[in-house]
């Protein structure tokens, strides 16, 4: 399977410092790594949604790879799972199947072609968004955020929803979990709070580049 994605979220009891620094020393040795052609190491918000607080316990790597293959040699054998399997508590890897994905992330669409509609599936679906906010908009962004929080928490056929991101403030993304695509349908396009966040977010220009981004789940997978 070309453009097979992982999200995976590492949990910390302790080693939390240890954590922390690889934010700024992991990526420098992805490119070393057979297959991966697109990720992101991300710190996540306190909290289930978006938060100005960081949650110091809790990192997310993701990874778009050129096979399938490549992404089970890397969680089977690599250096880096091998050092956060030694450190952290739990592990949670999510697969995914990139289905529609519109927008860009650090000035690609890393996630490739978009799945016809009859292609689509009839199970679970993960939904990432990423934004990197304006400066001279962050105030405003960051006072709608708790509406944004409660929209989700409400709505139904959600399963899992966590903010995560590569800079605090300004670089911002989401992962959730739905049980269908008519319960993410519902939620965009039917709910009120949700319809006004993004007629808030055109008229208030908060971003500078964003991505949303639909896929199947194919897998969810906890070590512990």
């Amino acid at each position: 399977m070309k453009n097979f994605t992982t999200l995976t979220l590492f949990h910390f009891n302790s080693n939390r410092f240890w954590a922390f620094k690889q934010m700024g020393t992991a990526p420098f040795t992805f490119h070393k790594i057979e297959g991966l052609v697109f990720s992101k190491l991300m710190g996540t918000g306190a909290g289930a949604g978006f938060s100005l607080f960081p949650d110091f316990s809790t990192y997310a790597f993701l990874g778009v790879w050129e096979s399938e293959a490549n992404a089970q040699a890397f969680f089977d054998s690599s250096n880096f799972i091998k050092a956060y399997k030694k450190r952290s508590n739990k592990i949670r890897t999510l697969s995914l199947r990139p289905l529609h994905s519109s927008g860009k992330w650090s000035g690609e669409n890393p996630f490739g072609l978009n799945v016809a509609k009859e292609d689509m599936p009839q199970g679970k679906i993960a939904i990432i968004t990423r934004a990197t906010l304006r400066w001279n908009r962050l105030l405003s962004f960051w006072a709608a955020v708790p509406k944004a929080s409660k929209a989700i928490e409400a709505a139904k056929g959600v399963h899992f929803y966590k903010g995560i991101g590569e800079w605090p403030f300004i670089q911002q993304a989401t992962i959730s979990i739905w049980e269908n695509l008519e319960a993410v349908h519902t939620f965009a396009y039917k709910g009120k709070a949700h319809s006004k966040i993004v007629k808030d977010t055109r008229k208030k220009k908060w971003y500078k580049e964003d991505l949303f981004s639909r896929f199947e789940l194919l897998n969810d997978v906890t070590y512990e």
